[in-house]
């Protein structure tokens, strides 16, 4: 049996070939898009700083953790490791995890802990320090298990959506979907219709999800903040702006606390 440390010891091979351009690097293209991650990571720290005063300074466990993604998913692709696949996956678990313990609306907590968070955050590190154990079980379906969550938050993003009147929150919705649906796509691709794309020597499609999931997050992350803030900060005005210049077509999506001007 291979080490886990071993190049290759993982069940898990994407489309693209291996050791192509590096006799270091399994899958170069794989390996190097998730530079996005240290781009997006460290500018949404800077930019949502003024927020995460306001609210929680855990906001910024989301983008360091954001990061730890991209740098195990670096070394997974890197090595095709079992190691690297492991910790690549339990960090986006925990990623997840943290999301979910700051921003979930406490209207959607279960409800035997009525609209305690502190207890919410306590069933979700457990339920993730559980999980975390499992994934070892059968690791060649913790991608799977992981996507599937996502069910759950479009469930929450798609009732939010139907409250709100806030042309801001539902554009941002919008666009975290589209974008999400686009990667999805990319990521299910790559993993099912291989034999097609090499046909065609395409094997960069994920690449592609590393890249667009990593443009989803500040989407994501500034949605959930104005979710959040519906419901834990409503004596606070929050205003979507976009960094570098409002005015650009494209840009990357923060909160300002403009002040307090709504009524509980």
């Amino acid at each position: 049996m291979p080490s886990i440390f071993a190049y290759q010891s993982s069940e898990v091979d994407w489309c693209e070939s291996n050791f192509q351009h590096s006799e270091q690097v399994a899958e170069f293209y794989n390996t190097f898009s998730n530079v996005t991650f240290f781009i997006f990571g460290p500018l949404m720290m800077f930019l949502m700083h003024p927020y995460a005063q306001k609210r929680s300074r855990y906001v910024y466990s989301v983008s360091v953790l954001f990061m730890v993604v991209g740098l195990f998913s670096m070394y997974f692709h890197m090595t095709l490791s079992f190691l690297g696949q492991l910790l690549d996956e339990i960090s986006i678990l925990w990623l997840l995890a943290s999301g979910y313990s700051i921003w979930m609306p406490r209207c959607y907590f279960p409800t035997f802990l009525g609209e305690n968070r502190p207890q919410f955050v306590c069933l979700v590190v457990v339920t993730t320090l559980v999980s975390t154990f499992l994934s070892f079980l059968k690791p060649t379906v913790n991608a799977y298990a992981l996507n599937s969550i996502a069910v759950h938050i479009l469930y929450i993003v798609f009732q939010e959506y139907k409250k709100t009147n806030n042309k801001e929150l539902r554009h941002l919705i919008e666009v975290s979907v589209v974008l999400w649906a686009f990667a999805l796509t990319s990521w299910i691709s790559d993993r099912f219709l291989c034999s097609f794309w090499q046909q065609i020597n395409f094997f960069y499609l994920h690449s592609i999800w590393h890249v667009l999931i990593s443009i989803t997050f500040p989407y994501g992350m500034v949605t959930m903040a104005l979710v959040d803030a519906r419901y834990e900060m409503p004596d606070q005005t929050l205003k979507v702006r976009y960094w570098p210049r409002d005015t650009w077509p494209v840009g990357l999506p923060y909160v300002e606390i403009i002040g307090d001007h709504k009524n509980c």
